[in-house]
């Protein structure tokens, strides 16, 4: 049964347009690709825009939101938009990873540390006291600065043997993801899942919105406007005999 939206609706509906928009363009993009390497990436860039923006128009209807109790307080919580993160986020790292010429331990250590930020994060909105909301928090965002610690260490390391078009491109999603995730714990801490409350339910989904659209369209846009260097990207580095 859907549950009553209140005034953050046009957040959720701006979000659905905007994921919508995102992945039509995606899917222009990549027509007329053939190589199954440069592929990868705008199937899984086609991926994270299209999952983001069913679950926020299950946000905007009413399906991806329920309310909890906190202490003696109601609380509405859009459980989608935590469904959206635990299978987006692992795949923007897949791309960044793809990019970089990762192995599959640097992988599979960014994507783990990630599943387990995200599952702690979900763990945090539906705790039924401020305390221990607080202590899942603490443990999602431990968990999200090891991962950027990878992000920054191994995976850039792997990254800057590629050539430098492909180094740069790297460097510049990486530095976007960094920014914007280091913001995503901020707005939960001062909306109304966190302790401070300051920003009231309307602002922190449009807050959250926003980071979405970046994190998501915005990454996208910025991987796939140039074929030249994804052809670069997927070219296997020459060795030494």
């Amino acid at each position: 049964m859907a549950t009553p939206v209140g005034p953050e609706s046009l957040w959720l509906w701006i979000g659905t347009i905007g994921m919508t928009l995102g992945t039509l363009y995606f899917i222009g993009q990549g027509r007329g690709v053939r190589d199954p390497k440069m592929q990868e990436f705008y199937i899984i860039t086609i991926f994270v825009t299209t999952i983001a923006a069913a679950m926020y128009f299950a946000m905007a209807t009413g399906f991806g939101v329920t309310e909890i109790t906190v202490g003696d307080e109601g609380l509405t919580i859009y459980w989608a938009r935590y469904a959206d993160w635990i299978f987006t986020t692992p795949l923007l790292l897949l791309d960044l990873s793809l990019l970089a010429g990762a192995d599959r331990n640097t992988v599979a250590t960014l994507l783990g540390l990630d599943v387990f930020m995200i599952g702690t994060g979900t763990i945090a909105a539906f705790a039924t006291t401020p305390a221990t909301r607080i202590a899942w928090w603490g443990i999602s965002t431990g968990a999200l600065l090891v991962l950027l610690y990878v992000l920054v260490g191994t995976l850039s390391e792997t990254a800057r043997t590629r050539s430098s078009e492909v180094a740069s491109l790297f460097g510049t999603l990486r530095n976007l993801l960094i920014a914007l995730w280091l913001l995503y714990p901020v707005v939960w801490l001062l909306g109304t899942e966190g302790t401070f409350g300051i920003l009231p339910l309307y602002w922190e989904t449009a807050a959250f919105m926003v980071l979405d659209l970046s994190a998501k369209v915005g990454f996208g846009v910025l991987l796939l406007r140039s074929r030249a260097v994804l052809e670069r990207a997927t070219t296997p580095i020459a060795t030494p005999t």
